[in-house]
């Protein structure tokens, strides 16, 4: 099997503006168009998340991709990692279990200060899910809730599959990790995982259900239904 990995350097991502400013106005948004390879990123969301909270930089929302890659959260089962030597397999920090990154699924790792926001981790979870709700609404897809089960489902046909994953970590009231969005991933990169550790459930994204949307047209609708859950 072939060891997860770590990452190995702290990058951090450049403040565009005072701490006073985002607060008062939202975070600071990022939007990569490469593919960022994942120790890069969970080192940079590491090193922001630190200085949110020593107020030296302003919260962010940074859209990305990565390279073809699966993540272990802290409840991952070594049983539903099925294809080990398929990705490289790094692991997150984050809650959750087995997920899969790649081209075509846009991840937004979210980096507040809920002290500063709302002190309530369910709270907030439920404000990831209702934004990736909201976003989908945009593009005439219903998405939904489930009870015990982590992530917003669509129904097609009377089978219910999974179009977006959350997995969050909270250090000292301020969030890093967050949502991922299938937009048009390569959906048979699933199949190297238990996705979230639920085999009975399938995969789904925007295309895959028939929409000829755009990553832009996506980010567009994340930062707009952004604002009407947390900053409205």
């Amino acid at each position: 099997m072939r060891p997860i990995k770590q990452p190995d350097e702290m990058i951090a991502i450049p403040s565009a503006a005072p701490l006073e400013t985002a607060v008062s106005h939202g975070p600071d948004w990022r939007i990569d168009d490469g593919a960022v390879p994942y120790p890069e990123a969970l080192a940079a969301m590491e090193a922001r998340a630190e200085a949110i909270r020593a107020g030296t930089a302003p919260e962010l929302v940074w859209l990305l991709e990565h390279p073809p890659l699966y993540t272990a959260g802290t409840s991952a089962q070594a049983g539903d990692l099925l294809a080990p030597d398929r990705f490289p397999v790094y692991r997150a920090g984050r809650g959750g279990q087995y997920t899969y990154h790649g081209p075509g699924q846009r991840v937004g790792y979210v980096m507040v200060d809920l002290k500063r926001r709302n002190p309530d981790v369910r709270a907030y979870v439920h404000s990831l899910e209702e934004w990736l709700i909201r976003t989908l609404a945009r593009f005439q897809v219903k998405g939904e809730r489930r009870e015990g089960r982590v992530g917003i489902w669509v129904e097609r046909d009377g089978v219910e599959k999974k179009i977006a994953a959350i997995g969050v970590r909270i250090r000292h009231w301020v969030t890093f990790h967050g949502v991922a969005l299938n937009v048009d991933p390569d959906l048979s990169h699933f199949a190297g995982i238990v996705p979230c550790g639920l085999a009975q459930y399938g995969v789904t994204s925007l295309i895959d259900l028939g929409l000829p949307v755009t990553m832009a047209d996506v980010d567009l609708a994340l930062r707009e239904a952004w604002d009407e859950v947390f900053e409205g």
